[in-house]
């Protein structure tokens, strides 16, 4: 078959896909471009938002009036959570978050029989972690390795935790196989991803820790950056810090997910730490790494979140200095606690305090930048665009500089020699 991928979503889903792509091409079968014309098209989807279920909507009709006779298969956490809405959208094959080998095996067993099929499980009782191949298929500079699946922190907003179930870990020896692998295709920096990595390790019960996994797969390719993925600020403790200082090549750039810097709104959003415990872990990495990356998501405008509890959240991340933020107005995501509170906040305030809050963001990223002119950093360059080639150091600052050479998948020294926007802009040494 000729099949096409469209990915909704975060890098676990980019990391299912890519995973998925591997197992077909094992098996015979070509990848083609999405726009183009194919027998299957597999639409990965997402959840996290009512907006995401309406592109995942879209996406499945436009490819169903484009292409009436190809077969079409949707995964991802949309079916998992929402399986009535796949009826009446001419889906061919819907399944969910679950083996994805077997979803190979249906796609198919659907294309040589032509009957609609639906694979759902109970995401709640899965126990194994399934392990995929690692990797993409095309010349990138950057693979992710998924390391933990699920979640089990219940935030008032969330619905993935139903879409992915339990915690559930890649074993430590196989996660050591799998970053050994990847540097041995070249890639040049690793970055461990999942639903809730923090968690890592948790079900083993033997004490094992997310640091535990950092050190060895940092020693199983010592020739690569390995970067973390999103953290929960109860990972970074003083041990943590300690033995992450020792990891020459473990990226300092730390993504610490917040959600709100007032004490009352986390609260109500269900987070496991307040904002004290939140800034001890940015003490924590300040006083351990030099000058790290340390970013973070933010949600405005949660259900009776007040104008005072917002200054608060200002208050805060002003204080925090972060060297970049995401920043989302509330979105209700139905059949959640959060979408059914009391005082849910009017769509031009949501919108006034995210523009507010990204002013305030733009101001300390620039601040954080400027710290880098006149300094020379390694850069790892990925494409180019207009004569410009772009790339990210270790503490994922974007680099922009000249050059006529081919940098894909180079590591090169740049001397930074001013801010522009959200870039550093430099010339090669």
């Amino acid at each position: 078959m000729n099949i096409a991928f469209y990915t909704l979503g975060c890098k676990v889903n980019q990391y299912e896909t890519q995973a998925l792509e591997q197992l077909l091409t094992q098996r015979g079968h070509t990848l083609v471009p999405f726009e183009g014309e194919a027998d299957a098209y597999i639409i990965n989807t997402c959840t996290v938002t009512a907006v995401s279920d309406k592109k995942s909507r879209q996406i499945i009709r436009r490819t169903r009036k484009t292409a009436p006779d190809a077969l079409i298969a949707v995964c991802g956490c949309y079916p998992q959570t929402h399986p009535k809405d796949m009826e009446g959208l001419s889906v061919d094959l819907v399944a969910g978050t679950g083996d994805r080998t077997g979803f190979v095996d249906l796609l198919e067993r659907t294309w040589a029989e032509r009957q609609s099929v639906t694979a759902l499980d109970d995401a709640m009782k899965r126990r194994i972690f399934e392990v995929l191949p690692a990797g993409g298929l095309e010349g990138r500079t950057r693979a992710m390795l998924k390391v933990e699946d699920g979640c089990v922190n219940f935030c008032t907003y969330c619905i993935i935790p139903y879409a992915r179930g339990p915690i559930r870990s890649l074993p430590l020896e196989q996660a050591k196989d799998q970053a050994a692998h990847l540097a041995a295709e070249g890639y040049q920096e690793l970055v461990l991803t999942g639903i809730e990595i923090s968690s890592w390790g948790h079900e083993f019960r033997d004490g094992s820790s997310l640091i535990d996994l950092v050190e060895a797969v940092c020693a199983a390719a010592p020739g690569c950056r390995i970067r973390l993925g999103s953290l929960e600020p109860r990972t970074i403790t003083g041990d943590f810090c300690r033995r992450a200082a020792k990891l020459d090549n473990l990226c300092p750039h730390f993504h610490l997910s917040m959600q709100s810097g007032c004490d009352a709104v986390l609260k109500r959003m269900n987070r496991k730490y307040d904002s004290a415990r939140y800034y001890e872990s940015v003490t924590l990495l300040r006083e351990t790494f030099d000058r790290p990356g340390i970013t973070t998501d933010l949600i405005v405008g949660f259900p009776g979140e007040t104008e005072a509890e917002f200054e608060e959240t200002l208050a805060f991340i002003r204080k925090c200095a972060f060297s970049a933020m995401h920043i989302f107005p509330y979105s209700k995501r139905p059949d959640t606690p959060a979408a059914k509170m009391p005082d849910q906040i009017p769509k031009a305030v949501k919108e006034e305090r995210a523009h507010r809050a990204a002013n305030l963001a733009a101001e300390m990223e620039r601040a954080y930048l400027e710290q880098f002119v006149g300094e020379t950093v390694p850069v790892l360059f990925e494409e180019e665009r207009e004569g410009l080639w772009r790339g990210y150091t270790t503490r994922y600052t974007e680099v922009m500089a000249p050059s006529g050479e081919n940098l894909h998948n180079r590591l090169r020294s740049v001397r930074v020699e001013g801010v522009e926007g959200g870039s550093l802009r430099g010339v090669l040494v």
